[in-house]
């Protein structure tokens, strides 16, 4: 079977290898739980610790697709073996998930700070879907493995391969358990292939390995996964630094929290740990996405092209999938995610009334300040007071549960921090001597 190319083929020169990866890089779309945030282009963020996120173009998309349904969702990024990236990705605008697409949306990239060679690849001539891409170099035939969920009779996960990411071979079925099953995420490390996968039936991510990568040659050896409520998408990912892993899963649906995650020193085990919400910050809005390692040259040209956030968040020590926002003008803590969603973004600017301290201007209100007043924290309208200017000005410092977070003491009332309690914010005298339920309540993460 050969592609049907829908765009103008733009061929990338091959490029040197990279250099060894120090950073990462995570491809996603965008969904808030009243779809305000949702939109359906190819976003981008990067991480130097592969754990806190930074969104780039300010979480806007670097590139739309111009074909098809003029929207992507499951974005995947491949390093080929030349050094330079391509994308794939479902070729789905929105989430009417009863139309049947028998097609992927590709670019090339030579470091994902320009996208060329648009097209979309036909895999199959089913009246299914063709969701949630992944791919693989497979040393012994010679050519990337493109593996994707379809359904023929049951959910599967089909394969199609391909040397150039123009042409590709007819499809095949990858991996049919004896169950449904979908989001394959397959990664190959020293000779062994893995597949981490969705069970439908029981709702749990599972991961299978096999030592050849030929279709239906994959055992699943581990228990059953799950966070949350609901949870799908898995997303692999060897650390660049050592010999660990993180398991991604992303919740079922926007109205609840993003991504979980587990961790393990052993890939070839079965004893993942679920990782605390505390140690991780996904970028904003970001659904059903991928993470490849990029050297420190890609992370600054990255950086250098699409700009890193002007705003920030505050997460919370002890509750850590709220965070600090404005609703009715109070000041609140509440779990994410949320609409308005921009209610949580911060402009942290020098403070209003010392320079050495800071404010939080309302991003979505700009005229509007986090201030105390009789020791609650409002979203008022600056007034251009003195008295208002020393209310919203805030001294940054070491967090007084953790001092790798922060903590804002008061500038007009010292002895006071800016803290929450019963999820509404306030400030209250506290110091290194206050309980710890009373200084987690003070401690924050600045983060995008």
């Amino acid at each position: 079977m050969s592609t049907v190319v829908t765009a103008a083929a733009v061929v990338v020169a091959p490029g040197v290898a990279s250099a060894a990866n120090t950073a990462y890089v995570f491809a996603y779309f965008t969904e808030t739980p009243n779809m305000n945030g949702a939109n359906y282009g190819l976003h981008l963020a990067v991480s130097q610790d592969g754990l806190n996120w930074s969104p780039l173009n300010q979480n806007n998309p670097v590139v739309t697709p111009s074909a098809g349904t003029g929207g992507l969702r499951d974005p995947f990024i491949l390093r080929k073996r030349d050094g330079t990236f391509v994308v794939l990705a479902t070729d789905l605008n929105g989430t009417d998930f009863s139309q049947n697409n028998q097609y992927l949306h590709v670019w090339d990239s030579t470091n994902l700070t320009s996208f060329t060679g648009y097209r979309r690849i036909r895999m199959h001539n089913l009246n299914t879907h063709t969701w949630a891409p992944t791919a693989f170099w497979d040393a012994a035939r010679g050519q990337y493995g493109i593996v994707y969920s379809a359904n023929n009779g049951s959910d599967v996960l089909m394969v199609n391969y391909t040397s150039d990411f123009r042409t590709v071979s007819a499809n095949q079925v990858f991996f049919s358990p004896g169950f449904p099953v979908l989001d394959g995420d397959v990664v190959v490390d020293g000779s062994t292939y893995y597949l981490y996968y969705k069970n439908l039936t029981s709702g749990l991510l599972y991961g299978a390995r096999s030592s050849s990568g030929a279709p239906n040659s994959f055992a699943t050896y581990t228990a059953g996964l799950r966070q949350g409520n609901a949870i799908e998408a898995p997303l692999l990912v060897k650390n660049n630094e050592g010999s660990g892993w993180r398991l991604w899963g992303d919740s079922f649906s926007p109205a609840n929290n993003d991504f979980y995650a587990w961790s393990t020193g052993n890939i070839g085990g079965n004893a993942w740990t679920v990782m605390n919400q505390r140690t991780f910050a996904p970028p904003l809005n970001a659904k059903h996405g991928s993470i490849a390692g990029i050297s420190s040259v890609e992370y600054n040209d990255l950086v250098s092209r699409w700009g890193l956030p002007t705003w920030v968040r505050l997460k919370s020590s002890n509750f850590p999938d709220r965070f600090v926002r404005h609703a009715d003008n109070l000041g609140r803590l509440d779990p994410y995610p949320f609409d308005p969603y921009q209610d949580q973004m911060w402009r942290m600017v020098p403070g209003l009334a010392d320079s050495a301290g800071v404010s939080f201007q309302s991003v979505n209100y700009p005229s509007r300040y986090l201030r105390h007043r009789n020791y609650e924290v409002w979203l008022d309208a600056n007034d251009g007071t003195a008295a208002f200017h020393a209310d919203a000005t805030f001294y940054r410092g070491a967090g007084l549960a953790d001092s790798a977070w922060s903590s804002f003491r008061s500038y007009n009332v010292p002895d006071r921090y800016l803290r929450h309690s019963n999820y509404v914010l306030r400030i209250d005298p506290l110091s290194s001597t206050s309980s710890a339920a009373d200084r987690q309540d003070a401690t924050f993460r600045v983060t995008p």
